[in-house]
């Protein structure tokens, strides 16, 4: 049960630092981006393989704390690159657990 609640916190405060963060870019109230960001792509991926995959619980935490900095930002950022981070997440996991990996 501890570890659902370390992994509650650690995805809530890289929640607050991906909003933190894109405030201090962007001062601009809504922008629905069209482009797609690959570092932050490459992080989504990273995190959600990770929180899924690792079976650690520290790699884990280090896992929802990057995703939910990608998937805490502001509206219009972050949907599609979390969206990519989760499918492939999804997918390295069904692989993993079929034995393939």
């Amino acid at each position: 049960m501890l570890d659902y609640m370390i992994y509650i916190l650690t995805f809530a405060a890289g929640s607050i630092l991906g909003l933190l963060y894109s405030y201090k870019q962007h001062g601009e109230p809504f922008v629905a981006v069209t482009a797609l960001n690959i570092p932050f792509t490459i992080v989504s991926i990273v995190g959600w393989v990770l929180g899924f995959c690792s079976g650690n619980i520290i790699l884990s935490a280090i896992g929802f704390l990057l995703a939910g900095f990608v998937m805490g930002e502001r509206p219009g950022y972050g949907r599609k690159e979390t969206a990519i981070g989760l499918i492939i997440a999804i997918i390295v996991y069904i692989l993993k657990v079929n034995g393939m990996m």
